[in-house]
């Protein structure tokens, strides 16, 4: 289990459907009159970590290839904390909302406030309670997952509160006008079990992990939350690494359509199915109707259509790693992006993924604008959550 927790933090895990994310992305932020939002709030994994990574795991290498060029290439010019060489779905939406962009929660200075938001995700978070995993751990087992869940980063929210505001009222007042994301969550709890567990007995705690989502959202609207975007799991059956590490001999395993695992985004799209259901039976009961907005934001659909229409998005080669070590996929549990001996394609922006089952930035900007799209035309007041159909061809991050 011990290679797998490294591999799932090293390359640890937002979104809607994509609908001409160019001429929505490329519109310059709105002006302040317009603003609909004053904050952003983030909690999740590595697939919206601004940079709180490095910071829990700077005890361990696993964190030095993010910290190196050239991760954050393509945009900021530096490593920034980012499993990306740009920007982030969280980024590209703070941008066209005309916030800043949002600052990672521990990597704080002594004179921040976080007044215009915060981010207490965290790559290689889990929904549930790292406890939860380390019961199967032989003696003297894996240190992974740390204990970076959707638990802990709500009580670093709630020890943030007190010096956002003071009285219920204040809190109303700025935390009604923010922007919550939850999630996603959901992937790593999967393939860290899946290093022990059969495919069968991991779907049979995924309402768990529902459960325990549903509920951070409910916390958060007890706290003030009014809008709320909550990602499901990315086809993680489609990533790299899982492609490696989880290989199925019988070619019957694998999508016709896509070159993915099925089993593993069964479970991913399974996932996807009851945390929308359970995020529209939390939003009917809310109370009056439409006060609460929670969107389910669709990670699953926009990344299997990168697969299957690549040209369309201008991508090519959607399987392999822009950014890894000598191996099938580019990719080499060995040889991390950033360290010595890794290889890095010419161009990112012709990549789906960029260093394991994260994507590069031009596939975060499609998948923003698909977010983008449902945060700012809720459709109604389940505003986002349409069912997607349980399909069996992928989804499951890390």
């Amino acid at each position: 289990m011990g290679k797998l927790c490294l591999l799932v933090c090293a390359v640890s895990l937002l979104l809607a459907v994509v609908s001409s994310p160019e001429s929505v992305l490329a519109a310059s932020s709105p002006p302040p009159a317009r603003r609909r939002y004053g904050s952003i709030f983030s909690l999740g994994d590595s697939y919206a970590d601004t940079g709180n990574g490095p910071v829990v795991f700077g005890w361990h290498s696993i964190a030095n290839p993010v910290m190196r060029p050239p991760y954050g290439s393509t945009f900021f010019g530096r490593p920034t904390g980012r499993n990306c060489d740009g920007r982030l779905p969280i980024d590209f939406l703070a941008e066209s909302l005309g916030l800043p962009l949002v600052p990672p929660f521990l990597a704080r200075s002594g004179t921040a406030t976080f007044r215009r938001g915060a981010n207490f995700a965290v790559g290689g978070a889990t929904a549930l309670d790292a406890s939860f995993f380390h019961r199967w751990d032989p003696p003297g087992g894996s240190v992974f997952p740390l204990n970076t869940s959707l638990g802990v980063q709500m009580q670093w929210f709630e020890s943030l509160k007190p010096s956002l505001c003071a009285t219920t009222k204040q809190c109303k007042e700025l935390f009604g006008t923010s922007l919550f994301f939850v999630g996603a969550f959901g992937a790593n709890d999967y393939l860290l079990s899946l290093a022990a567990k059969s495919i069968d007995e991991v779907r049979s705690f995924v309402p768990d992990v529902v459960r325990t989502i549903s509920m951070a959202v409910e916390r958060l609207i007890r706290h003030g939350a009014t809008t709320l975007v909550v990602p499901g799991v990315i086809p993680v059956g489609c990533a790299p690494p899982v492609l490696v590490t989880f290989a199925d001999p019988d070619p019957a395993g694998y999508d016709p359509r896509t070159g993915c695992l099925k089993a593993i985004n069964d479970l991913a799209a399974h996932h996807n199915a009851l945390l929308q259901d359970a995020l529209r039976e939390l939003q009917a009961k809310q109370r009056p109707a439409g006060a609460v907005t929670v969107v389910y934001a669709d990670f699953f659909r926009p990344v299997i259509e990168m697969v299957t229409s690549p040209a369309k998005f201008g991508f090519e080669d959607v399987l392999t790693l822009c950014c890894g070590g000598p191996g099938r996929f580019n990719y080499n549990k060995q040889v991390f992006c950033g360290d010595p001996g890794a290889i890095r394609c010419r161009d990112p922006s012709a990549r789906l993924f960029w260093d394991g089952v994260h994507l590069t930035e031009a596939a975060y900007r499609h998948v923003a604008a698909g977010w983008l799209s449902s945060i700012e035309s809720p459709r109604s007041a389940g505003a986002g959550t349409n069912r997607t159909a349980p399909t069996a061809t992928v989804e499951f991050p890390c």
